[in-house]
């Protein structure tokens, strides 16, 4: 190799050298800023949980949102639309400690409000997680659950408190048999009143814990409807109410035939109270076809006072009375159709109203009817062998 290409060489080394070093000497260049970002684990588990989940950014923008979190209406765009949801968020940013609350948001015009149980807690960089649960339905439960027991404490104290007056009346009438006597008579009106309610409350209890289908068996509709009939036979006669029964023979349904002949029993005890003395309840089984499914329809139908349409709505709501003073004075719980509809609904049917003031009513339970597996027909080899 030449001379002169080895001291060339020697210099692009040398520059190469210089300028390394220049480089390694220099301060180091400040990293860009990060933008705040979503775990990606966290959003994983978010969405294939199906969680109601809400990732906001350290300046409250949403970072990502779950589907369910913007169905609950969690989410607009890129803001949280509810602002609690945000002040607990900035809430939590600003502590470093996990928060629970609870918040109602505002249904559409016709649904009612929605309410959310909401977790939240911080993760990276400002990052803030909101998680969802719609507790709608166990408020509506607990709120139900609370108005019913209000409602049995002042239904139990009306026969209660009767009782207990009408025992003082008759300690103060000892010396008058005939006080006596009128006094007795309405303690034990009061009494089977008072066993009535108990006995509703119990029925109603056990449909709420009890499941009709867990052991059901084939019941004969028309020994339902029939014995439910013979139990009201007395309360008919002492109204002058004519009963009668067109019975077609419908068929069987799968239940439990002691439910289905307290619902039944309550659906003419209530035609029979709400009629006139001297008036007519009607009571029809029979089997039809809706679609490509069979249903059991028993009607009972009466000419009585009717219904109003405003209290159609309520007429299956719990100790709701069309009527108050006619239902007391009938022995009437207020728990009878609400119950009607619970035996319907366990044993997949419905139940419905058609009412006219003036001209009576008629409640409509259809129930789905048993249909029978098909046997197979028998084959030649099973024909040659029986012959």
């Amino acid at each position: 190799m030449s001379s002169w290409l080895v001291v060339l060489f020697c210099a692009i080394a040398l520059g190469i050298g210089l300028a390394v070093g220049r480089y390694s000497r220099r301060d180091p260049v400040p990293d860009e800023p990060q933008l705040p970002s979503v775990p990606p684990d966290a959003l994983i588990v978010a969405i294939e949980s199906g969680a109601a989940a809400l990732f906001v950014g350290n300046q409250d923008d949403v970072l990502e949102a779950t589907e369910p979190a913007r169905a609950m209406g969690l989410a607009r765009g890129n803001r949280v639309a509810s602002p609690r949801t945000l002040e607990l968020v900035r809430s939590v940013r600003r502590t470093g400690l996990a928060d629970h609350a609870m918040i109602e948001r505002p249904g559409s015009t016709t649904a009612a409000p929605v309410n959310l149980a909401l977790s939240v807690a911080p993760l990276r960089d400002g990052v803030v997680v909101v998680l969802a649960r719609d507790i709608s339905e166990e408020r509506r439960i607990d709120l139900s659950r609370r108005d019913f027991v209000t409602n049995i404490s002042h239904e139990l104290k009306t026969p209660i408190g009767a009782i207990a007056l009408l025992s003082e009346a008759v300690e103060q009438a000892s010396d008058d048999p005939e006080m006596v006597v009128r006094f007795a008579t309405r303690m034990q009106r009061e009494s089977a009143r008072l066993t009535e309610l108990v006995q509703q409350i119990i029925t109603l209890s056990r449909l709420q814990s009890d499941d009709p289908l867990r052991e059901a068996k084939a019941v004969d509709i028309s020994a339902v409807v029939r014995r439910a009939v013979d139990r009201l036979g007395s309360a008919a006669r002492a109204r002058r109410v004519a009963l009668t029964v067109s019975d077609r023979e419908p068929g069987d349904v799968i239940g439990d035939g002691s439910q289905l002949i307290d619902a039944v029993a309550n659906l003419v005890a209530n035609a029979i109270a709400y009629s006139h003395e001297g008036a007519r309840v009607a009571v029809t089984c029979s089997r039809r076809r809706i679609g490509d499914d069979e249903v059991i329809e028993i009607a009972v139908t009466d000419n009585g006072i009717g219904i109003a349409e405003a209290d159609q709505e309520r007429i299956f709501d719990r100790f709701y009375r069309v009527d108050p003073d006619r239902s007391r004075a009938s022995g009437g719980t207020g728990l009878g159709l609400s119950i009607v509809k619970l035996v319907a609904e366990a044993h997949g049917g419905t139940v419905s109203l058609w009412s006219k003031v003036g001209s009576g009513s008629t409640f409509t339970l259809r129930l789905p009817a048993w249909i029978p597996p098909l046997q197979p027909e028998p084959s030649n080899t099973d024909q040659e062998v029986a012959s």
